[in-house]
């Protein structure tokens, strides 16, 4: 039998992608924890993202031109 963890990896990549520019979209720009605790509370704490997770993420949506980052 496959090996189906790729697909179910970049699944989960794609729908974490889709709900940081929903969060985006919704609240409009914020840093990075703002957008983790917009996910926890969307979720109604179903969704817990750790850091590991979603900065990657932000930063393929950034690579993507999806998203624009800024330092401060």
């Amino acid at each position: 039998m496959p090996n189906k963890e790729p697909d179910r990896t970049q699944l989960l990549r794609g729908i974490l992608d889709l709900m940081i520019l929903q969060s985006l979209a919704t609240v409009g720009p914020m840093h990075g924890y703002a957008v983790a605790a917009r996910l926890e509370q969307a979720s109604r704490g179903a969704f817990l993202p750790n850091m590991g997770t979603l900065y990657p993420g932000l930063m393929r949506l950034e690579q993507r031109a999806l998203i624009r980052a800024t330092w401060r």
